[in-house]
């Protein structure tokens, strides 16, 4: 099942703490994974940025907003205990606790509107569907990242589409030898874009050392890329006795192209216009870094060895 979004974990985190001992974020973790019948690929979701996983992402928060709203509080490293708060609150026999339900708690009012030192004050009370968010931080900001990124293929791929198709081809050696492939720039364009030979734009060294090579067929299309032209070009692999290729678009593939690549004896890998977008993004190219926002949390070690 779908991961709850974190605001579901707040009555049942507050439920684990019920006995009023020390809980670890561990045991709130286990319980409520069983509860919620969640399974190890639920769990192993990971945010987009693969650094945390989801499950771990929506728990914190949701803990981080019950102590900030005073039902629960912090003991120690990874460890809380639910509150006088917390036990009153419990006994309401609520069914679920969330932000619209905290915003009785002046602490947490604080906590969600607050503004730096030195501002002016708003001229009216932030409205409750501006405070109330069901998403966490991290994927707020995740999901602002990745809008910007989707943003940045469209425009990268318009331009692609405007440039001559050499470019295009020394684009995907810049590409290639970016990721690993073909050793210096310099063997790479020598490899790739010159054999024009049924179906093959180019050939590049799989390693720096040339150990076997990978034929390439790049396409600066518009329109789908069918079956016909993948048939075509492992055709062509076959006359060069050669089992990897990969096929580069400015477009797409269609389901029968995909289908086919999956059932033949031939590793091909297909590269539509958003996949490669994507590699130019992670891989520089094309692209220049703007800005750079680095995340830091409690150093939980440090205040520990006192």
């Amino acid at each position: 099942m779908p991961i709850p979004q974190f605001q579901t974990f707040m009555l049942p985190i507050l439920q684990v703490l019920k006995d009023g001992k020390e809980h670890s974020i561990h045991e709130i973790f286990e319980v409520l994974a069983k509860e919620y019948s969640l399974t190890q690929q639920d769990l192993d979701e990971l945010l987009p940025s693969g650094k945390q996983t989801v499950f771990t992402n929506r728990i914190q928060w949701a803990s981080t907003f019950l102590a900030k709203a005073s039902l629960i509080k912090r003991t120690r490293r990874s460890y809380s205990q639910i509150t006088e708060r917390g036990k009153e609150t419990l006994k309401k026999n609520l069914s679920k606790i969330d932000n619209d339900y905290l915003l009785q708690f002046e602490e947490f009012v604080e906590f969600r509107t607050r503004r730096p030192k030195n501002t002016a004050p708003l001229p009216n009370p932030t409205p409750e569907s501006e405070i109330i968010n069901v998403k966490t931080p991290e994927e707020t900001l995740e999901d602002a990242y990745q809008e910007i990124r989707d943003d940045l293929y469209e425009d990268l791929l318009t331009h692609i589409k405007n440039c001559p198709p050499s470019f295009f081809e020394r684009l995907v050696v810049d590409l290639l030898v970016n990721m690993g492939y073909g050793g210096s720039r310099k063997e790479a364009g020598r490899a790739v874009g010159q054999t024009g030979d049924g179906g093959i734009d180019g050939i590049i060294d799989e390693d720096r050392l040339g150990l076997d090579n990978i034929y390439i067929q790049a396409k600066r299309w518009d329109g789908v890329v069918g079956r016909p032209e993948i048939q075509k070009f492992v055709g062509a692999l076959m006359g060069k006795k050669a089992k990897k290729g990969v096929f580069i678009t400015t477009s797409y593939f269609s389901n029968d192209a995909i289908g086919f690549v999956s059932q033949i004896d031939y590793k091909i890998i297909l590269i539509d216009g958003k996949r490669l977008a994507e590699l130019m993004v992670d891989y520089d190219i094309g692209v220049t870094q703007v800005m750079t926002y680095k995340l830091k949390r409690i150093d939980s070690d440090y205040f520990n060895n006192q």
